[in-house]
């Protein structure tokens, strides 16, 4: 079974579990750190917010995230497999589900500031004018001549 853990090595939580799975995992074949990394947006069809909001494998071809990716990342753990096996118990996994949610969106704000801000994909707030006046934006709102 081949296991693609994508993560936030920037945050120190995250980092500081990912490193303890990383030593004591033989089935998962790769641990990939979503931090500036534009081949994980590719590989995972993921926005870099949707990365960084929630933990996500890709088991099978297929990409899961949040409480579900832990799951799956605790299967292939030996020392985990309790914890695979008690949290797919479905009213313990609606209460995991949730409490990682909130935790996760915790740390989400933490680490919001790693966020790109990309001209590419905002290119109206560039955008000049024929007659080369600045078209920026104010409050949400265009300005400037066009």
């Amino acid at each position: 079974m081949s296991v693609k853990v994508f993560f936030n090595n920037s945050c120190n939580i995250c980092k500081l579990e990912i490193d303890h799975y990383k030593k004591i995992s033989n089935n998962i074949s790769e641990w990939i750190d979503i931090t500036n990394n534009d081949d994980a947006l590719r590989i995972t069809s993921k926005s870099q917010k949707e990365l960084l909001r929630r933990i996500h494998v890709i088991n099978n071809g297929e990409v899961i995230a949040g409480a579900k990716a832990f799951l799956i990342i605790w299967s292939n753990i030996p020392k985990y497999k309790f914890l695979f096996k008690l949290l797919s118990w479905k009213p313990l996994f609606v209460l995991f589900h949730y409490t990682y949610e909130v935790i996760a969106f915790f740390l989400y704000l933490k680490n919001k500031h790693q966020l790109k801000w990309k001209k590419e994909i905002y290119p109206q707030k560039y955008a000049l004018s024929v007659k080369g006046h600045f078209c920026g934006e104010k409050n949400g709102d265009l300005i400037g001549k066009m």
